[in-house]
C-alpha cells in the first residue's frame, strides 16, 4: 500500500468513528427540543385552565373537580338554550353558596368570558368599540392591512 491509500483509509476510519457521535448529538438535540415543546404545551394548557377557572362565575367557591365538571357540562350542552339553563342553575347555586359562606359575588357573571359568560354572549355591546376603533393613534398606517380586494370578497368595497 502506498501512503495515499493509507491516508485515505485512516481518514475514512476517523470519519466513520465520528458518524455515530454526530448521530447521537443530533438525536440528543432533537429529544431536547421535543421535551421543551412538550413542557411549553403543558404550561400553556395549565395557564388556559387557570384563566378558564377565573372565568367561571363563583369559581373561588368551587373545588377544581366542580370547575372541571361545570366545564364538561357546558361543553356537552348541545344548544344555546341548554347552556343558558346550565349557566342559570350554576349562577343560583353560587349565589346560595356565597350567602352561606358570607361572601359577596357580583350579581351577574362577567360577560364575554369563557364557559361562564353571562347574558350578551361576549361581543362588544352597543356602539361597537367606541372612539379610536381599537388600533391606537393613526390607525394601521399605509396600506390598511387588507391588500388587494379589501377583504370583502367578490365586489369588495
Amino acid at each position: 500500500m502506498n501512503r495515499k491509500t493509507i491516508s485515505l483509509l485512516i481518514g475514512a476510519l476517523i470519519a466513520g468513528a465520528a458518524l455515530p457521535t454526530l448521530a447521537q448529538d443530533q438525536t440528543r438535540d432533537r429529544d431536547q427540543l421535543q421535551t421543551q415543546d412538550q413542557l411549553k404545551t403543558q404550561d400553556q394548557l395549565r395557564t388556559q385552565d387557570q384563566i378558564r377557572d377565573q372565568d367561571i362565575y363563583g369559581s373561588q367557591l368551587m373545588t377544581q373537580k366542580e370547575r372541571d365538571q361545570y366545564r364538561a357540562r357546558m361543553h356537552a350542552a348541545k344548544t344555546k338554550q341548554e347552556r343558558e339553563r346550565i349557566r342559570n342553575e350554576h349562577h343560583q347555586q353560587m349565589q346560595v353558596r356565597a350567602k352561606e359562606r358570607g361572601v359577596t359575588l357580583p350579581p351577574e357573571p362577567p360577560a364575554g368570558r369563557g364557559p361562564g359568560m353571562g347574558p350578551g354572549g361576549g361581543g362588544m355591546g352597543p356602539g361597537g368599540m367606541g372612539p379610536g376603533g381599537g388600533m391606537g393613534p393613526g390607525g394601521m398606517g399605509p396600506g390598511g392591512g387588507m391588500g388587494p380586494g379589501g377583504g370583502m370578497g367578490p365586489g369588495g368595497r
